[in-house]
């Protein structure tokens, strides 16, 4: 198992991460953001689904789903189709201008990682997708799991001055 400092240090470079989102996102569309680029991804990777499954994969509340829905509705690449199963729910598809712009959105990220990556081999690319699928995966569904710490650490957290 790693060392202390090992997981200090990749708890420094993991919080280096969002550095490189943000740069993903610079690259966006400017009528694209990074909400909307993600339920057309999402769409993209899943298919056709209910704005509630949306909602569960974005990890985010309905009401902020909603948003995102109505901004990617409004530029014609979606559609919201009544479920057939329950009339009070809608299904979201990706219309063929949704799909164009997804195909830019990967056009765009692609281009920006084989420029960062450029001097990269592809068995390093290969590593890091495969390490980072196994973080992931290690992770598993963190959005709905509950951080547990261990004895110590709760502890140390709960200690007061006084007991000290």
């Amino acid at each position: 198992m790693a060392e202390q400092a090992q997981f200090e240090e990749l708890a420094r470079q993991l919080s280096a991460v969002g550095a490189v989102k943000r740069d993903m996102g610079r690259i966006l569309p400017p009528d694209c953001p990074a909400g909307s680029a993600a339920v057309l991804t999402l769409l993209g990777r899943h298919g056709d689904m209910r704005m509630s499954k949306l909602a569960e994969l974005l990890a985010v509340d309905m009401s902020v789903t909603s948003r995102h829905v109505a901004h990617v509705a409004a530029r014609g690449w979606i559609e919201r189709h009544p479920d057939p199963a329950d009339k009070r729910s809608r299904i979201l598809r990706l219309t063929p201008e949704g799909l164009e712009q997804l195909d830019e959105l990967s056009r765009r990220t692609t281009h920006l990682l084989a420029e960062r990556l450029a001097d990269w081999t592809d068995e390093e690319v290969g590593q890091l997708i495969r390490l980072m699928s196994r973080l992931r995966t290690s992770f598993g569904d963190c959005r709905s799991a509950p951080l547990r710490l261990p004895a110590p650490v709760v502890e140390e957290i709960t200690r007061t001055p006084a007991s000290t």
